[in-house]
């Protein structure tokens, strides 16, 4: 808006009173017909306008006359207007003036500032980058869990335009130290931890350094939420296996002024996710496939056999040894009795009787002694074999995927070799046991035969003697 001037000032004035004096005029009017009647006839209606005329004329002359008495009250106002725009327009030139100084001020106390900082202005870009350095591991600290916000002190830090102020570098150096001293620290404090169903919990965190944290004695990761972009503790999706839930649990109970030797990851959570990525036991054995389970399945029944055989065998030959030290009480109960029950049953036969009636004793029983061993001995051959087969088909997967995906991802091969592998792996576990029961359960019968057939060739002998 331009500054106001005497004309405009007396346009406003003016239409300002023709619309006061309109007001005025109309409401005299509504008022004078308000008092008369409704008129009957023409002569009525004419005289109440002439006289209604009348009425406005008076009521006119005295608005004017009203407004002329008051032109001076107007034109003091109008000058009081003026006046106090002179003075505006005088301070704003004053202003201007002062506006024009203070930049001719500030330009010389840059320029002195610049002098006087020198080789300062390089070691606060020094500051800045370090600030900038820093907010990056910070950020990814474990240590930042238990002081949250740092980050945010040190971006600010790193995008400062001007000389940083003595409160941000002693921010800059309190963040260093914390971090050097919380690095060799074991801590404990309470904070919020996320669940794999993306829930969280407030729950006590025990802190190693920045290298591992624990709570509810299980293994937590410091990872960033994508949503949100923001640093925070989580529950593994799966905990590793070995000695390490064991040393989560003895962290969680360890008390302060304890020593306590518990495993840390130094490269921050690298590690830990490698160790959880190593497939268990049951995921191994998943690996081997079809041929993998007829093994477990086929080395399963033969250890059950050969354990069985070995449990029989051993009481059979307890009891023959029993019964060998009482060759004069035989008992059914045993081979080498029912062979002495055979003895004494063809006592008077001659020697070549008796000695056919033993040797066919001995036949019926070794059938006896020797049940399940041709079975073992099949396990035990049929294992590798059966490993070996799930070593051609995983390596024919193996080129398979190399024919249509090409050698570029080690991964799509990965199947097909530890298939092949794991088939390998199974059929020697499966076959070495069972080489080692299948020759115990062996030579546990061949021991018992050899009783027998000894005890049988000592009976003809004495017979042969007394004939």
């Amino acid at each position: 808006m331009g500054p106001i001037t005497m004309t405009k000032l007396r346009t406003l004035a003016a239409a300002a009173a023709f619309a006061v004096a309109g007001l005025i005029a109309g409401a005299a009017v509504t008022g004078a017909y308000a008092q008369q009647g409704e008129p009957t006839n023409l002569n009525q209606l004419l005289d109440r306008v002439r006289k209604g005329r009348q009425v406005e004329q008076a009521e006119n002359l005295k608005r004017i006359e009203e407004f002329r008495a008051k032109v001076s009250e107007q034109r003091r106002l109008l000058s009081d207007a003026e006046a106090a725009v002179k003075r505006e327009e005088a301070l704003a030139d004053q202003l201007n003036k002062t506006l024009e100084d203070n930049r001719k001020i500030l330009t010389d106390l840059e320029k002195e500032l610049a002098s006087r900082a020198g080789s300062f202005r390089e070691l606060f870009g020094q500051v800045r980058q370090a600030a900038s350095d820093m907010s990056g591991q910070v950020g990814a600290s474990m240590v930042s869990a238990q002081f949250p916000g740092r980050e945010k002190v040190l971006d600010k830090l790193s995008n400062v335009r001007g000389l940083p102020t003595v409160d941000e570098l002693e921010d800059l150096w309190f963040i260093l130290q914390q971090e050097a001293v919380e690095q060799g620290r074991v801590a404990r404090f309470d904070a919020e931890v996320y669940r794999t169903d993306g829930k969280a919990v407030t729950t006590e965190v025990v802190r190693v350094g920045p290298f591992t944290a624990v709570a509810d004695n299980k293994y937590l990761g410091f990872e960033t939420d994508r949503s949100t972009g923001v640093q925070q503790l989580r529950f593994l999706g799966r905990q590793p296996g070995g000695a390490l839930p064991g040393a989560a649990s003895r962290l969680m109970d360890v008390k302060p002024g304890e020593v306590e030797s518990l495993p840390v990851d130094p490269s921050r959570g690298q590690l830990l996710k490698l160790l959880i990525d190593f497939p268990t036991l049951r995921e191994r054995i998943a690996q081997g496939k079809t041929v993998g389970y007829i093994i477990i399945v086929m080395g399963f029944l033969g250890m059950l056999l050969a354990l069985w055989r070995i449990l029989v065998l051993t009481g059979v030959s307890g009891a023959v040894a029993a019964q060998a030290r009482n060759p004069g009480n035989p008992r059914k109960g045993n081979p080498l009795g029912r062979i002495l029950l055979v003895a004494e049953e063809n006592k008077g036969a001659d020697t070549e009787t008796l000695e056919l009636k033993l040797d066919e004793q001995i036949v019926k029983e070794l059938p006896k002694l020797e049940l399940g061993l041709n079975m073992m001995k099949v396990v035990t051959a049929a294992a590798p074999l059966l490993g070996l087969l799930g070593t051609v088909t995983g390596m024919i997967n193996v080129f398979q995927t190399i024919t249509l995906f090409g050698t570029g991802d080690p991964k799509l091969m990965a199947s097909g070799i530890s298939e092949a592998l794991v088939t390998t792996v199974l059929g020697l576990v499966t076959a070495i046991p069972m080489l080692v029961f299948t020759n115990i359960a062996a030579g546990r019968a061949k021991a018992v035969s050899q009783v027998l057939e000894e005890e049988s060739i000592g009976i003809v002998a004495a017979q042969a003697e007394r004939h």
